[in-house]
């Protein structure tokens, strides 16, 4: 594995913590976002990330400012142009991904991966938009990224095993551990989570329990560190919502319908942390 450069694009929260993976593993990393602000938030996020890591005692000072010399950030995607392996954490949007990776593919060198961190559609899709097919691979990286270990490495139809060697390599050099899936709708996480966020739902709706109730039960009940609704607000509602979308489409099953209380939030903007209400306030 020759890998010494690494492009992320899009520096939302995924964007910027896998950025930020990448740069403390000693890699040097050219993030890209098409909007100058988010970049500039996705750096500070970057350093604040780092510097708690530092107060804990996790990391020395100095490993922390050699990580932020490492990141370089840029608008363009041909800053790309040299990038050994790339890593696209845009919108959960066919579409846009499918744009992306065909603007991507005109720019790498040919044996570079292009790997997506989308959560639920499928490998195949995005592959079909380059003419290098078997370097595209899905690398769903868990949030918070910095702290989560586990990686979804998904092998498209056309996904080479090559391909798959490098992105479990890497994995390991990030101190990740990589699962495979295989490329069905939201693979292997979202495909158990999403359902069970979308029955909490219900169960809020229909007024089973308040949303403090649902978490204490499935905390305290079933051992999870959080429950459903804090983990939806989360993730963004909207972005449930847009999983729970792909999987009902993806396998033309209506019981992944979204709860029409979820439909609701995110119409009128209530998305969950980002947004300071989801079922909670922040």
């Amino acid at each position: 594995m020759d890998i010494k450069t690494v492009g992320v694009v899009g520096a939302g929260t995924m964007g910027s913590g896998i950025a930020q993976v990448f740069a403390q593993a000693g890699f040097n990393v050219r993030l890209v976002d098409v909007a100058q602000p988010m970049l500039v938030r996705a750096r500070d996020t970057i350093a604040k990330s780092l510097g708690r890591f530092v107060e804990k005692g996790t990391i020395p000072a100095a490993t922390r400012d050699a990580t932020l010399e490492r990141v370089t950030i840029a608008t363009t995607l041909g800053t790309l142009v040299d990038a050994d392996y790339i890593v696209e954490a845009v919108v959960e949007d066919r579409e846009a991904k499918q744009a992306l990776f065909s603007a991507l593919d005109k720019i790498a060198r040919p044996d570079v991966v292009l790997a997506s961190n989308t959560s639920s559609i499928p490998i195949s899709t995005l592959g079909a938009a380059t003419t290098r097919p078997e370097c595209v691979l899905g690398m769903h990286f868990m949030n918070p990224v910095p702290l989560m270990v586990l990686v979804e490495v998904i092998r498209g139809a056309k996904t080479s095993a090559a391909s798959m060697k490098t992105a479990f390599e890497l994995c390991g050099v990030l101190g990740k551990t990589a699962v495979e899936s295989a490329d069905r709708p939201g693979f292997i996480a979202n495909r158990i989570l999403m359902p069970m966020i979308n029955e909490a739902i219900y169960a809020v709706m229909e007024g089973v329990g308040t949303p403090e109730a649902i978490d204490t039960v499935m905390k305290l009940g079933m051992n999870h560190p959080m429950g459903p609704l804090t983990l939806a607000d989360f993730i963004g509602l909207d972005v449930c919502l847009a999983i729970l979308n792909v999987l009902r489409d993806g396998f033309n099953d209506p019981k992944y319908t979204p709860c029409p209380l979820l439909v609701r939030m995110v119409a009128d903007g209530t998305l969950g942390r980002k947004s300071g209400q989801g079922f909670y306030k922040y």
